[in-house]
């Protein structure tokens, strides 16, 4: 967590395992058809020294590519746009997996992620049409939502936020992810009767450029697995840097949801799929 002195500046780091999609373009529904995911996943990467974590990563990089064990594989290959590139745990290899997770360890980051599960989201959706008959569902409506969800607590303590966002498409959003944030301090200031004006910047960039989404990506993966497939792991290997995860639809208590923290970490005996999980655990 933040401490309660003034931090001065601080990077958080933003991507996203799963998608937003609902239906395809003819309006069929994709939820857990052909790939698509029934989950979709915003994750936050709090990063105290990015730059020697970029660093760090960039220096096993090299010496993956440079070990002769690796030669000839696909993903290492500099036109596959893949491990050479940039890590990306659904594309790199078991052993490259590991060392990437070990250097995560190394190094001081809390994640936090929000988690919707897209049957509820299509309730809501066709419960809303049925008030509102001229409303669409947009992927990016799904998104913004997380967006000020997962940064309620986080844009109060330190003097600047630097918010690093997983380019999406060929669009610009950066002014909407911004009133996103904006709106997201201002519910909090309402909350608590503060007035925190912490400057926001907003940068949307591509990980292959950004090491510190590469490292992202790893935590939302290893999340991702425990709700896709219910492989625990992973996720239990990392969660000593997991601050929340808050499982938004989970309301079988509060209708808010259930928040899994270090206190109450998320397994597969707390989670609401834990009689799916037991018969798909590898």
């Amino acid at each position: 967590m933040e401490s309660s002195d003034s931090l001065g500046t601080r990077d958080y780091y933003v991507d996203e395992a799963g998608d937003a999609t609902l239906f395809r373009r003819d309006g069929h529904l994709t939820i857990g058809k052909g790939g698509c995911s029934r989950f979709f996943i915003l994750g936050l990467l709090d990063v105290a020294r990015p730059g020697e974590l970029a660093c760090d990563l960039a220096d096993l990089r090299r010496q993956l590519l440079a070990d002769p064990y690796f030669h000839g594989v696909p993903s290492m290959h500099p036109n596959g746009v893949k491990t050479a590139l940039a890590f990306h745990a659904k594309d790199d290899l078991p052993e490259v997996r590991r060392l990437v997770f070990a250097l995560l360890q190394r190094h001081e980051l809390r994640f936090l992620a929000a988690v919707r599960d897209k049957q509820s989201v299509l309730e809501y959706v066709r419960h809303r049409n049925e008030r509102e008959p001229a409303y669409r569902y947009n992927p990016n409506e799904l998104y913004d939502f997380m967006v000020r969800s997962l940064f309620k607590n986080s844009l109060h303590k330190a003097d600047e936020y630097r918010v690093h966002f997983a380019r999406r498409g060929k669009s610009d959003r950066s002014e909407a992810l911004m009133a996103a944030l904006e709106s997201a301090r201002e519910r909090f200031n309402l909350k608590w009767s503060l007035d925190s004006q912490a400057r926001l910047r907003v940068h949307a960039c591509d990980p292959a450029r950004c090491a510190p989404l590469q490292a992202v990506d790893y935590f939302l993966w290893a999340l991702q697995r425990f709700f896709e497939r219910g492989e625990v792991r992973y996720i239990t290997y990392l969660w000593p840097q997991v601050g929340v995860v808050h499982d938004m639809d989970d309301k079988r208590v509060q209708r808010y949801g259930v928040y899994y923290t270090k206190r109450k970490p998320l397994t597969a005996a707390l989670w609401r799929g834990a009689g799916d999980i037991g018969s798909t655990q590898s």
